[in-house]
């Protein structure tokens, strides 16, 4: 019965640990760029923009440049989300016996 106990209270520190971690990648704020800098996409840790920045520089470019700059700072700020949300839970589930957990994204 020990086992059981054991198991139900890791469960219990990990439900704990979760939930104080997805307050802190609530906060998480990451910048992808693209272009040189020249495009800044910053999205927050539920994965919405909240910002986007062009230089002056960019303006000058045709249409579908810029267009495809703004997706590639878009995507590099999603990777480096991914990448922040990931080592936020690792934190939160090291130490709790779970050899390989991920956080699902």
């Amino acid at each position: 019965m020990t086992d059981f106990t054991k198991i139900l209270d890791k469960a219990k520190e990990l439900e704990s640990k979760m939930k104080e971690s997805q307050e802190k990648i609530k906060n998480i704020q990451v910048t992808g760029t693209s272009g040189s800098n020249s495009i800044k996409v910053t999205l927050n840790g539920d994965n919405e923009m909240i910002k986007i920045s062009l230089s002056d520089a960019v303006i000058k470019e045709d249409k579908v440049i810029i267009e495809d700059l703004i997706v590639a700072a878009h995507n590099n700020a999603k990777s480096e989300l991914k990448s922040k949300t990931t080592e936020e839970i690792s934190k939160s589930t090291s130490g709790l016996g779970i050899p390989g957990f991920k956080w699902p994204l």
